[in-house]
C-alpha cells in the first residue's frame, strides 16, 4: 500500500487492486490515458466484451475517475481531473499491478 496513505490513496487503491474487477478497470483507465474513446473502441482495443466494458464504464464514472462528454453510443469518456491530480497515486497503482 502507499506510504503515509491518505483517503484517495486508500479507495484508488481499493478500487483497482483490492476488487475482483480493479484490474480490468485499471487496463481501462490506462486505455483512456492513452487514446479517450467511447465503450466500444475500448472494448476492441483492449480486446474485452463490450458489455463488460460498459459495467466498469459505469463504475468508474460513478466513483469520478473518468467523465463523458457526447451521448449515447457517440459518448466519449476522458479520465478526470481527480485522477489527473492523483497522477502520481495511479502510477504507483500501475507498477504494483505490473501494468505499463
Amino acid at each position: 500500500m502507499f506510504p503515509n496513505s491518505d483517503a484517495i490513496s486508500r479507495s484508488l487503491w481499493w478500487i483497482f487492486i483490492g476488487t475482483k474487477g480493479g484490474i480490468t478497470r485499471l487496463k481501462i483507465v490506462k486505455s483512456l490515458m492513452e487514446n479517450p474513446g467511447n465503450i466500444h473502441s475500448i472494448s476492441q482495443s483492449l480486446h474485452l466484451n463490450y458489455r463488460t466494458v460498459e459495467h466498469h464504464i459505469k463504475f468508474l464514472e460513478k466513483n469520478n475517475l473518468i467523465v463523458a462528454q457526447g451521448d449515447k453510443y457517440g459518448r466519449v469518456y476522458f479520465i478526470s481531473p481527480l485522477l489527473i491530480s492523483n497522477q502520481d497515486k495511479l502510477d504507483f497503482i500501475f507498477k504494483k499491478a505490473g501494468i505499463r
